[in-house]
């Protein structure tokens, strides 16, 4: 799943610009995002064995750390409220990710199977935001977490498919 090229451009926005209680809406969506990927990350960092999946889940987390700092900020700078932790979804997605460690299906290949459909989820919601007429500071930002998201998205798939490969 690329990123459209589109949807980076800014010309691309519709309607008239979002009031800052809107932008704040945006931002605290991504901010709710952000956070289920850092506590997803952590989840499938506890499931797996290996140590290089082990230290890419920890640096996956720490990535949405510095990315909801960012948010934290954008928010406050348009004199909004930042959201109260993740989503009810998130959370149903981590529990998932421990029942199957506890259940002994924590392969490395499921684990990262649920970690990139988690990746999924973000990226789509980045691109809901992009399609708003965001400002630029906003746009800017979020922009730059949209690309972060996909990479997340393309590593965790070529991990996968590398999983699948030695599967077989």
């Amino acid at each position: 799943m690329a990123l459209d090229k589109d949807m980076l451009d800014p010309r691309d926005s519709r309607g008239e610009p979002l009031a800052n209680d809107e932008v704040v809406d945006v931002l605290n969506d991504l901010l709710e995002n952000t956070r289920d990927g850092g506590y997803g990350f952590l989840a499938c960092a506890e499931e797996v064995e290996s140590p290089a999946a082990k230290q890419l889940f920890a640096s996956r987390a720490e990535g949405c750390r510095q990315a909801e700092a960012e948010l934290l900020q954008m928010i406050a700078a348009y004199g909004g409220k930042p959201a109260d932790g993740g989503t009810a979804a998130g959370a149903l997605h981590r529990g998932w990710v421990h029942v199957k460690g506890s259940l002994g299906a924590n392969s490395e290949l499921s684990i990262l199977e649920s970690c990139e459909r988690g990746e999924d989820t973000a990226i789509a919601r980045y691109r809901k935001a992009l399609k708003q007429n965001l400002p630029p500071d906003v746009r800017a930002l979020v922009e730059r977490q949209a690309a972060g998201a996909q990479r997340n998205h393309d590593q965790i798939r070529d991990l996968r498919n590398a999983a699948r490969a030695a599967k077989d």
